[in-house]
């Protein structure tokens, strides 16, 4: 299958190969269709899960049997790990999560974070490596993740933080708004080529150079 990002729950998931990176994407839950992405270092067989969203059994069958080594949970809301728990226990896996959203997350799943991450920490895979992007505003402690394929372009993981035509969710809060659009232009788009391809928590994946121009339009109406 050619990959195009285009998942579904109940459906099968796409791969794709990003140089030394295997990136995995499964919808999970028909009700909220989450994505999860698993990350697979080529060299090492080295894996990391983005988003134990739902649907533990899909995820650990995604997994198999060559083990999990983390689990990153890009934000706290409760659609993004309800699977965390059953995935850490059945694997051992350690769990990284956003400063600011960890204790929120250990209070609703019961899970400890072992690594609180800020801006700028890396996430190993491998001999692959990820950059943290800690982006406030849809949550106080949301994180993206960027790989930069040394052969190709940028992969850059958003959570709810952006999708294709617009910023996440602020539920109504006009400040959180500003802040989440401020970060999104000054820490994504204003440091990551147009090139870069972006992989949301829903939906279909996109491309920075296509969302580029729509910024000023998204402030206008305020969402």
């Amino acid at each position: 299958m050619t990959y195009n990002g285009e998942v579904t729950p109940g459906g099968p998931a796409q791969t794709r190969e990003a140089g030394g990176l295997r990136i995995t994407k499964l919808a999970v839950d028909p009700e909220m269709s989450n994505n999860c992405y698993l990350l697979r270092c080529t060299d090492t067989g080295d894996q990391v899960l983005v988003d134990a969203a739902a649907e533990s059994g899909l995820l650990l069958d995604l997994i198999g049997s060559e083990g999990l080594r983390a689990v990153v949970t890009t934000h706290q809301h409760w659609d993004h790990h309800r699977a965390l728990a059953d995935v850490v226990s059945a694997t051992d896996a350690v769990v990284l999560a956003g400063e600011p959203d960890a204790d929120a997350i250990t209070d609703q799943t019961g899970v400890d974070v072992t690594r609180r991450l800020v801006q700028g920490d890396t996430v190993e895979v491998g001999t692959c490596s990820l950059k943290a992007i800690a982006i406030a505003g849809h949550t106080p402690g949301s994180i993206c993740l960027v790989y930069d394929d040394p052969d190709g372009h940028p992969h850059l993981f958003t959570g709810d933080c952006l999708f294709p035509g617009g910023v996440g969710s602020t539920f109504g809060d006009a400040d959180a708004f500003v802040q989440l659009i401020d970060e999104v232009e000054a820490k994504l788009l204003g440091t990551l080529p147009d090139d870069t391809w972006f992989y949301p928590g829903h939906g279909n994946d996109g491309r920075l150079g296509d969302e580029r121009p729509n910024l000023a339009e998204w402030r206008a109406r305020g969402w």
